[in-house]
């Protein structure tokens, strides 16, 4: 499945996150509760943007070694197809020699995001970022931020929910074929 690699990660972290939340947070979701029951929540939107913003994401081109909270690292490439997609391809190890899933993340009537069932798109890009919001199947955020040429980091957030609390994991990605 093309989005396999990507959706496993994302899927990976949710549960490992879930794990990490133990029985003992129960004043951490009451508060969570009382907090969401209490203030409405501006749900995010995706941002309405220009072959001239997904262009800002230059940097994010090249090879990479994700580490984190993983069992081993994994490899991805980010690479462009024409000035408006921006295709994310997993690869098994780090020889890189093979990819074994492709997500592409398009530019579309102003909107830019990946298909599938699971679906975000990005509410911002900066010259240094780009934040992805749900917009199906999907509830976390996510963020590229770069940190130098030859390091970024993907940060994923889920909001608190009435039986669990805020949480978040941070991903740091290497180049691998350094500038």
């Amino acid at each position: 499945m093309r989005y396999k690699r990507f959706q496993i990660v994302l899927i990976a972290t949710f549960f490992v996150a879930a794990l990490s939340c133990t029985s003992n947070s129960s004043a951490n979701a009451e508060i969570a509760a009382q907090s969401n029951a209490s203030a409405p929540v501006a749900e995010p939107t995706p941002a309405t943007l220009t072959t001239a913003d997904v262009a800002k994401l230059k940097w994010i081109i090249g090879s990479w070694k994700g580490t984190g909270d993983v069992e081993k690292p994994f490899y991805e490439r980010y690479r462009f197809e024409g000035e408006s997609t921006l295709a994310v391809d997993g690869f098994p190890d780090e020889t890189l020699a093979k990819s074994d899933s492709t997500t592409l993340f398009a530019l579309k009537d102003g909107k830019m995001g990946n298909s599938g069932e699971t679906r975000w798109a990005a509410s911002e890009i900066t010259a240094d970022s780009i934040t992805f919001v749900p917009v199906a199947a999907a509830r976390n955020t996510f963020k590229w931020q770069r940190v130098s040429d030859n390091e970024w980091k993907a940060i994923l957030s889920w909001p608190a929910t009435a039986d669990k609390p805020a949480r978040q994991r941070v991903y740091k990605m290497e180049r691998v074929d350094k500038k």
